[in-house]
């Protein structure tokens, strides 16, 4: 057992003395070949890990993916930092040769646009939610900073990449022989929320709308989360492929989480009655030890204090 930790730590210090070498030599940091599965024609999905960004990981945490048609190929999220999708850009081109004509952000956090940058010489057309670029104007300095901080070499070639075309309500755009339908979503787990729907397959990427393990994140509107997974439930999808965790048919996934935040508003409810102060509903309100919750300890208090304040005016 001590061998082969200290087999791992070898490893992981190569890892970093690598990342080090590359960021003085002036060249980006490279991403092991990305692996993809192909859950149905023409749809390919690389699953991120499970996990909080880190140099090691070079912020490949987030579910990534394209969709090829005759014509060309829509990227949906492009992953935490240039190398990812630079390397997302190679598993493309393993597949087709076909122009990559479309990039898709499903919303403004940075595990799912820091890998833009991989696809400018592509001239894609950026697509988002209608309030994404605003959002990447107000968040993503910071965003960049602390991904610069946190992962140093790792990030290295990572900027910001705005949308070039916004999605208000809803758009479809043409593959080829194949057309994906686009949908902004009022404020749920960010106010930038965007859905892609393959027609084809029936495939449905929800982003970060659903989480499959890991903890959910409310970063926009419990109330408005809430409201989202109930017209979620009626869409008439074959696969959904959730932001963070394996895809799934969706209706146990939805479920789960829908129990997590619907227990999550009960239980801030009950704080407020009790005349809690934040700190005290933060020390309180639980959740459900066993959904066996991936990062909860990172997250769940977070959740706790998001749905503080926007509860605490409306009781």
């Amino acid at each position: 057992m001590r061998g082969a930790r200290a087999r791992f730590a070898a490893a992981m210090s190569a890892l970093a003395a690598l990342g080090w070498f590359l960021m003085a030599s002036g060249e980006p940091a490279e991403l092991p070949e990305l692996a993809v599965e192909n859950p149905s024609p023409g749809v390919y999905v690389h699953y991120g890990q499970q996990a909080e960004m880190t140099p090691q990981n070079f912020g490949d945490i987030a579910n990534l993916g394209f969709v090829v048609g005759a014509k060309c190929v829509a990227v949906v999220d492009t992953g935490g930092t240039y190398a990812v999708g630079r390397a997302l850009r190679r598993a493309i081109r393993r597949v087709t040769s076909a122009p990559v004509c479309y990039v898709i952000n499903t919303h403004v956090h940075p595990d799912h646009v820091f890998g833009n940058e991989a696809f400018v010489a592509d001239h894609a057309e950026y697509l988002g939610h209608a309030r994404l670029a605003e959002a990447m104007r107000r968040r993503g300095p910071n965003y960049l900073h602390a991904l610069q901080r946190d992962l140093g070499p790792a990030a290295e070639g990572t900027t910001l990449v705005f949308p070039t075309r916004s999605v208000t309500t809803v758009e479809r755009l043409d593959l080829g022989g194949r057309s994906l339908g686009l949908r902004a979503w009022q404020t749920a787990h960010t106010d930038t929320d965007l859905t892609v729907f393959d027609e084809q397959s029936g495939t449905l990427w929800l982003g970060d709308l659903l989480f499959v393990g890991h903890i959910p994140v409310v970063d926009g509107s419990l109330r408005g989360f809430i409201a989202v997974i109930d017209e979620l439930k009626k869409l008439p999808a074959q696969r959904v492929i959730p932001g963070h965790g394996r895809a799934t048919d969706g209706s146990a996934a939805i479920m789960t989480e829908d129990r997590y935040l619907a227990q999550l508003q009960t239980d801030v409810r009950g704080a407020l009655a009790a005349k809690m102060s934040l700190a005290q509903a933060v020390e309180t309100v639980d959740y459900d030890r066993s959904a066996h919750w991936l990062l909860a300890d990172r997250f769940h208090r977070r959740n706790v204090t998001a749905a503080y304040a926007e509860l605490e005016w409306i009781q």
